[in-house]
């Protein structure tokens, strides 16, 4: 569960510093305006690519999290299956 909270947090970091750049970059390019539709969309795709190569690890760590458990989730329900056809 820390793995979840730790990546998705950074997500959320990573995706609001993004919308920071980005409407700052917007802002003066345009004399102080910007288009919200447009900066939330830019801000998306500049932290979903850079997430993909700064936050690796995090991303690791949370699909080995997940593995884990889904193993041990197939494990014990195999278990009761043997069980269950012994009966």
């Amino acid at each position: 569960m820390k793995e979840f909270v730790v990546y998705t947090a950074m997500r959320l970091a990573l995706f609001l510093a993004s919308f920071g750049v980005v409407v700052g970059v917007m802002a003066l390019a345009f004399d102080g305006r910007y288009n919200l539709f447009w900066a939330v969309i830019l801000a998306f795709l500049v932290s979903g690519i850079a997430s993909y190569f700064i936050l690796n690890r995090q991303r690791e760590a949370f699909a080995q999290r997940v593995e884990s458990r889904a193993s041990r989730a197939s494990a014990a329900f195999e278990q009761r299956k043997a069980r269950e056809d012994q009966d």
